[in-house]
């Protein structure tokens, strides 16, 4: 039991670290912006790209029957995806990429 309340107890202090993140201008990603990244969202973001998978996977019979495997796909995988994998470490959305400094 003190296992479980110490675990929570670090990942709501890991959140609420992170939560001036969300302040900041959108223009450079700061290194609170990173490490917040790093250590929350990503891993949520990886949690979330597999249950997309599952859930896309339990209801692909019935997508498929109306159609919509594409756009169910998109929804459940390929977004989550990309939020986790495909963006900058401390950026907002997947496609803001910093340009390389000179």
């Amino acid at each position: 039991m003190k296992r479980l309340t110490r675990a929570l107890l670090l990942l709501s202090l890991a959140i609420f670290i992170s939560v001036p993140v969300l302040a900041a201008p959108a223009d450079e990603p700061t290194a609170l912006a990173m490490t917040g990244d790093l250590i929350v969202a990503r891993p949520l973001g990886v949690a979330i790209t597999a249950i997309g998978t599952v859930i896309f996977l339990a209801s692909l019979p019935f997508t498929a029957l109306g159609g919509n495997v594409g756009r169910s796909a998109d929804a459940l995988v390929t977004k989550p995806a990309a939020e986790t994998f495909m963006r900058c470490l401390g950026c907002r959305t997947a496609g803001h990429f910093r340009a390389p400094a000179n």
